[in-house]
């Protein structure tokens, strides 16, 4: 598979591009090999490339990368969680960067069990304060050194982390209209058996 495409007046652009990517990250592996595990470059209709990095090393490479000059991966688009429960480390981290300046977008990925606190990159990148906040919201993956790490979707009484593979898809309580206290209360969850239909026949 080649790397280029061939120089022509109409993808010339692209090519200087996907040189320049590859430059870059050719340089990333000098400056910080010690905090990189392996580089993936998948290629479909654009370049994507994934670092996988340890969760110890987090912080020191966001920060490398967002300020060194020959990469500047200044904007955190996004923090995605993914869970694994079969897994050791069941919790997938990636960190979505976008550097404007070279037009490269970069995933940096890292691997945590459910028990490891992992390292907050609000000093790093202030956008990731709500980012850190649901994904401790939906997986319950906790964010060392952030200061405002509360619930943001679901309400303050939540039990459980409804994201997490293992949680059940009725969850554990119901909210009802009490009229007697003329508010909202929760409830342990009461699934009426005679209101449910059951199919015998079937092997599920």
């Amino acid at each position: 598979m080649k790397l280029f495409n061939a120089i022509t007046p109409s993808n010339r652009h692209r090519s200087i591009h996907s040189r320049s990517i590859d430059n870059n990250i050719s340089l990333l592996l000098k400056i910080i090999p010690f905090y990189i595990n392996y580089i993936l470059i998948t290629k479909y209709k654009k370049k994507e490339i994934t670092i996988l990095t340890s969760n110890l090393h987090i912080t020191k490479l966001l920060y490398i990368i967002k300020n060194n000059t020959n990469i500047l991966l200044k904007i955190l688009t996004d923090i995605i969680c993914v869970d694994y429960p079969e897994r050791k480390n069941r919790f997938e981290l990636n960190y979505s960067l976008l550097s404007l300046k070279y037009n490269l977008r970069i995933n940096i990925k890292t691997y945590i069990d459910e028990i490891t606190l992992n390292d907050s990159i609000i000093k790093i990148y202030p956008s990731a304060m709500w980012s850190e906040r649901e994904v401790w919201d939906m997986y319950g993956i906790f964010f060392k050194n952030n200061i405002d790490l509360r619930r943001i979707l679901t309400d303050y009484g939540f039990d459980g982390f409804p994201m997490r593979k293992d949680y059940p898809l009725t969850g554990y309580n119901e909210i009802i209209y009490d009229d007697s206290h003329k508010s909202l209360v929760y409830q342990k969850i009461n699934i009426t058996q005679q209101f449910r239909n059951f199919d015998y026949k079937s092997a599920w």
